[in-house]
């Protein structure tokens, strides 16, 4: 199973809150290796009075990195201030997680990345490219650019290898 992105429904003003005992729990419970990371997606405003403000974006909402599997859907299901999952039926069923546009887009606004460069991506990994027109292929990381959130990457295109420079937001690490 892979890490993917999940809304959970809190608390309308307690996405704070809800996000320290979330990150608290997984690690007294050791679930570091299932919950990876947890987001209140926030942005900066400015008032009619000229004064800059964060503003939650969603409110009531917290995004969630995690592998789900009975377990991590446990703990975060059980955390004090959570009302549920978005995308679940109910009853016990495990809900859709969001795709990585919608994260791209939802971290993008943020200043963030869905995927933690200097932490995750590292020459000659493989990827696979999510969007654009090498969309579902597979490739090899040749260079990273930190400062572009950009990399070059191998691609197989008609028997030839052919380097492609993408975006961060159009690669997954395979």
């Amino acid at each position: 199973m892979e890490k993917e992105w999940y809304v959970v429904n809190t608390y309308s003003g307690h996405e704070n809150k809800v996000k320290e005992k979330l990150e608290m729990r997984a690690s007294s419970m050791g679930m570091e290796d299932y919950i990876y990371r947890v987001v209140v997606p926030e942005e900066k405003v400015v008032d009619e009075k000229g004064k800059e403000k964060i503003k939650k974006m969603f409110p009531g909402y917290i995004l969630v990195e995690m592998i789900m599997n009975d377990e991590a859907w446990f703990v975060v299901r059980n955390t004090p201030g959570v009302t549920g999952f978005i995308g679940s039926s109910g009853k016990g069923a495990k809900p859709f997680p969001l795709t990585p546009q919608e994260v791209d887009k939802i971290l993008g606004s943020m200043g963030m990345s869905r995927l933690e460069i200097g932490n995750t991506l590292n020459i000659d990994d493989e990827v696979k490219v999510v969007s654009g027109p090498f969309a579902n292929m597979y490739g090899k990381v040749k260079t990273l650019n930190m400062e572009k959130q950009t990399l070059e990457v191998t691609l197989d295109l008609f028997g030839q290898e052919t380097i492609v420079e993408l975006g961060l937001t159009e690669i997954e690490k395979k």
